[in-house]
């Protein structure tokens, strides 16, 4: 998100209707003091959907994941460094291996990993079920996805999976029935209605790289 004023101020107009506001955090969303204060220490902090699962006033449950995964704590990938294994499964056990004075808050990891994904943040949402899940990292249809996300889905028995990290929408619908659910990316700034009456996927506004990205696929 990389909000120029808190977090609460950027969504005002939005807040301001009545709706209800939840985000997942993106890599980029801590990669500064500044940053981690707009988002985390914002007035809409308790309304991160990272590692849980909330219902919808129309019984809808949304869960979500954001940040990304780091070669450093975990990629799972074969190719990836430990053969996709992780170095750290919790931000806890990354943190005792950390330098005191690298510590965030003196009790976390380095800052920029409020934006890394850990393996406990998956295992706790592949306990839950869900309608909808959100990811930064986008699943495994996508060039640059990862099928472990697929396997939480397919887990979770989610409907729909969103993802916005490629700032990309290709068409993945010829992979749904393979998947079991269905997939779409949101793209740069770009801003998209799913309508849960009929999981119905319309674009509002199309990103900003949509079209000279969709050949990706």
């Amino acid at each position: 998100m990389e909000p120029a004023r808190p977090l609460h101020f950027e969504l005002e107009p939005l807040l301001a209707s009545g709706l209800p506001v939840y985000w997942i955090h993106g890599n980029h969303d801590a990669d500064s003091d500044e940053l981690w204060v707009r988002v985390w220490g914002s007035e809409l902090a308790e309304q991160n959907l990272h590692g849980r699962v909330i219902q919808l006033a129309d019984g809808t449950r949304l869960g979500g994941l954001g940040g990304v995964f780091r070669e450093s704590v975990w990629y799972p990938s074969p190719a990836a460094a430990r053969g996709g294994e992780p170095a750290f499964r919790s931000r806890e056990a990354h943190a005792k291996s950390t330098p005191r004075q690298d510590r965030w808050g003196g009790a976390g990891p380095h800052r920029k990993h409020w934006g890394t994904i850990y393996p406990n943040e998956v295992d706790r949402l592949a306990d839950l079920r869900a309608d909808i899940l959100i990811t930064h990292e986008a699943p495994g249809y996508h060039p640059n996805g990862f099928e472990i996300l697929d396997t939480l889905a397919q887990q979770m028995g989610v409907k729909v999976a969103i993802h916005g990290h490629h700032h990309d929408a290709l068409d993945s619908s010829a992979r749904w029935s393979e998947q079991g659910f269905k997939s779409f990316g949101v793209g740069l700034r770009g801003l998209s209605l799913l309508d849960t009456s009929t999981w119905h996927w319309s674009v509002v506004r199309p990103g900003e790289l949509d079209q000279a990205r969709a050949h990706r696929l």
